[in-house]
């Protein structure tokens, strides 16, 4: 079983294609934000073992250790993404972890 279901992610605004559509450029600005925070991670390293801590640890443990889509998903339905049907485009809401 899937959770949370289409239905749920829906809520009868759009149709899976819709759906779909905006999982998949959620889950870019996921896989963006991940590839941003690591090479900010990586240019703080020094060089220094002793003092440096991983850079594993320096990432969001969420976009760390899940898929890009399985968090997209997740910020769909939580309501941090929503689906704009006029643009057809994902958009963070004013909790946007860029800013």
């Amino acid at each position: 079983m899937l959770y949370p279901t289409i239905e749920e992610l829906t809520q009868g605004k759009c149709n899976r294609y819709e759906l779909a559509l905006a999982t998949a450029k959620c889950a870019r600005l996921v896989t963006d934000e991940y590839v941003r925070q690591h090479d900010a991670a990586e240019k703080s390293q020094t060089g220094n073992k002793e003092t440096d801590r991983p850079i594993n640890t320096m990432i969001d443990r969420e976009l760390r250790d899940e898929k890009a889509v399985k968090v997209a998903v997740n910020h769909l339905y939580a309501g941090r993404y929503v689906i704009d049907l006029n643009t057809e485009e994902c958009e963070a809401e004013a909790e946007n972890k860029a800013e």
